[in-house]
C-alpha cells in the first residue's frame, strides 16, 4: 500500500541533498538558497489543500487516491530528469531559473503525490493500527531516502562514475542519480497503483460511520465546493490546532537543514571557501552531505519498526517530545564536530527526530478528524508544514548574511533550537485516540 512512497522519497532525498548544491553550479549565492527554494514550499500551500479535497470527491476505475499519486509522481519524474539538465535550455533562459523551475515543479509534483499517499493509509486502516500503519510508511521512506542520498557518492566510489566537471556543469554521477531516481519513482508509484485495493465510498461510509468526530461538521456531499477548504480550516479540530504548532518548527528545522547543510559543512567542517563550489574538495563536500543525509534516512527506517513499541509503553506524545529533543542535541552538535566522519552521530540524533516526525504527528491527527475528510485536512495539515518552510526561505537566507555573519553552520544551529521548540510544543497536545483508550 505504501511502496510508491519509497521512489517518492527517493526523489525527494535527491533533491534535499544535491539542489542547493546544483544551483550554486549555476550560479547561485548562499545567501540566495533559500529564496530559490521557496517556490517549493508556495507550491505546496496551493496544492495539497485543494489534491485532498478532489481526492476526497473523486471515484474512478484506479479509484479515489491513486490517480492523484499516479499523475504526481510521473511530473516529478519528469522535473528530476530535467533539473540537473538545466544548462540544455540556456538558449531560452539562465541555467539557474530553469533549475530553480524544475525545483518547483518537482516539489509541486510530490506534494500532489504524498498526501493522497497519506490519506489513503488513514482510509484503509483502523484507528488501532494507524501507529503501525504509518510507521511502515516511515520505514519505506526512510529506505528510498537513503538510496536517493547515497547514490551520487556510490556512483563515483563504487562504480568510477565522475564528480568533476567543468564550471558551470553538472558532474555525471548527479545527473545519473537523478535519471535513475526518476526511473525508480514511476516504478514504485506503478506497483502500488496496480497491487492495491482502495474501498468504495460506500465501504468507507460503512466501516467508519461510528468514527466522525462530535462537533466537526460533514458536508453534504452534493452541496460542497472546492471553498469550502477555507471553512475546514477555520474548523479545525482542536488536535490539529495544537499540533500546528508542532509542525511549524519541525519543518522549520529540517528546511534550515536541508536548505544550507551543504554549504555548512563544506565551509565548518571542510574548511572551504564558500564561493568555490564548482571545486573537486566541494563535490566531495557535496557527496559527503548525501552521505549525511542518508545516515539521517536509515535511521529513521529503523527507528521506525520500534515507534509503535515505545508509543504503547509511553504514549505517542511522550514518544514524539523525546524524538524530537534528540534530533535537537544531534543539528546542535554539528558545531563541535572535530571532522566529517563524527557528523554521522549528529545524523542518528536527526535521524530519530525525522522517524518520528513523518509518523506520529500523522497517527494523532488521523484519530482526531472525521473520516470523511481525511484528505481535505491532510491537505490542509499540510499548510503547517509549508509556511515554516516559506518562512525560512524569506528570511533564511538573510540571516545567514547579516545575523551569522556569511557562515551557514548557525542555520543548522537555529534549526536543533526549532526542534527543541516543538518537543516543548508537543507537551500541550491532546491525544484523542490515547484519552479514549483510557
Amino acid at each position: 500500500m505504501t511502496f510508491g512512497f519509497l521512489g517518492i522519497q527517493m526523489g525527494f532525498a535527491l533533491q534535499n541533498a544535491n539542489a542547493s548544491r546544483i544551483l550554486q553550479v549555476f550560479g547561485a549565492e548562499v545567501e540566495h538558497l533559500s529564496w530559490f527554494w521557496i517556490v517549493a514550499p508556495v507550491t505546496g500551500l496551493i496544492v495539497q489543500p485543494i489534491i485532498g479535497y478532489y481526492s476526497d470527491r473523486t471515484w474512478t476505475k484506479l479509484g479515489r487516491r491513486r490517480p492523484f499519486f499516479l499523475t504526481g509522481g510521473i511530473l516529478a519524474a519528469i522535473g528530476l530528469v530535467l533539473m540537473p539538465n538545466a544548462d540544455l535550455f540556456i538558449a531560452i533562459m539562465p541555467s539557474l531559473w530553469v533549475g530553480a523551475g524544475m525545483l518547483m515543479i518537482m516539489d509541486a509534483s510530490f506534494n500532489v503525490a504524498m498526501e493522497p499517499f497519506r490519506a489513503l493509509v488513514a482510509d484503509n486502516l483502523p484507528s488501532d493500527q494507524r501507529t503501525l500503519g504509518f510507521s511502515i510508511q516511515t520505514v519505506l521512506i526512510g529506505i528510498g531516502a537513503v538510496v536517493g542520498s547515497w547514490l551520487p557518492y556510490v556512483l563515483t566510489n563504487w562504480f568510477g562514475f565522475t564528480n568533476r566537471a567543468a564550471e558551470g556543469e553538472i558532474p555525471l554521477n548527479l545527473l545519473l542519480s537523478f535519471i535513475i531516481g526518476a526511473v525508480i519513482l514511476v516504478v514504485s508509484i506503478l506497483i502500488t497503483v496496480f497491487t492495491t485495493k482502495e474501498y468504495s465510498p460506500e465501504e468507507l461510509e460503512h466501516f467508519h460511520a461510528q468514527e466522525d468526530k462530535p462537533g466537526v461538521l460533514v458536508p453534504d456531499e452534493e452541496k460542497s465546493k472546492i471553498t469550502d477548504i477555507f471553512t475546514d480550516f477555520v474548523k479545525m479540530p482542536h488536535t490539529m490546532r495544537q499540533l500546528s504548532w508542532v509542525q511549524f518548527f519541525s519543518w522549520f528545522g529540517l528546511f534550515g537543514m536541508w536548505v544550507f547543510a551543504t554549504p555548512a559543512i563544506a565551509h565548518h567542517i571542510y574548511g572551504l571557501p564558500l564561493s568555490d563550489s564548482s571545486s573537486e574538495a566541494y563535490q566531495d563536500a557535496g557527496d559527503w552531505v548525501g552521505i549525511l543525509f542518508g545516515v539521517y534516512n536509515a535511521v529513521s527506517a529503523v527507528f521506525a519498526f520500534f515507534l509503535p513499541v515505545i508509543a504503547k509503553k509511553v504514549g505517542r506524545k511522550n514518544t514524539h517530545i523525546i524524538s524530537l529533543i534528540i534530533g535537537g542535541a544531534g543539528l546542535l552538535s554539528i558545531y563541535i564536530m572535530p571532522n566529517e566522519n563524527w557528523v554521522i552521530l549528529s545524523m542518528v540524533g536527526v535521524g530519530i527526530a525525522w522517524a518520528s516526525i513523518l509518523a506520529m504527528p500523522y497517527a494523532i491527527l488521523a484519530g482526531a478528524i472525521p473520516p470523511r475528510k481525511m484528505g481535505v485536512y491532510m491537505g490542509i495539515f499540510n499548510f503547517f508544514i509549508v509556511i515554516p518552510q516559506i518562512v525560512n526561505a524569506i528570511i533564511g537566507g538573510p540571516m545567514v548574511k547579516y545575523l551569522y555573519g556569511g557562515d551557514p553552520i548557525y542555520a543548522l544551529m537555529m534549526s536543533g533550537v526549532a526542534f527543541m521548540i516543538a518537543a516543548v510544543l508537543t507537551l500541550r497536545i491532546d491525544d484523542v485516540d490515547e484519552e479514549v483508550a483510557k
